[in-house]
């Protein structure tokens, strides 16, 4: 499973963080950071879910208000 964490759209609720502790708050820019997340556009991050994580990650992205946070299974089908 990989998420993508569109930062940009991001408005800093932080509701990502207290689901999931790979989301941090970055109080500096009132956005969350995704740690150990690749770049792959500008302020469009990926990371591979770990296995133990992936009910954590679904959860931070359905809590999202502005869906700025997306999962997708092996297969690149969009899961959340």
């Amino acid at each position: 499973m990989r998420i993508e964490f569109d930062r940009d759209t991001c408005v800093g609720m932080y509701q990502c963080v207290a689901e999931w502790d790979a989301f941090e708050r970055n109080r500096d820019d009132g956005k969350a950071d995704l740690a150990g997340a690749e770049e792959v556009e500008p302020d469009l991050f990926s990371l591979e879910v770990p296995d133990d994580a992936e009910l954590d990650a679904k959860f931070a992205a359905r809590t999202c208000p502005v869906d700025a946070i997306r999962l997708y299974d092996d297969d690149g089908e969009r899961v959340v």
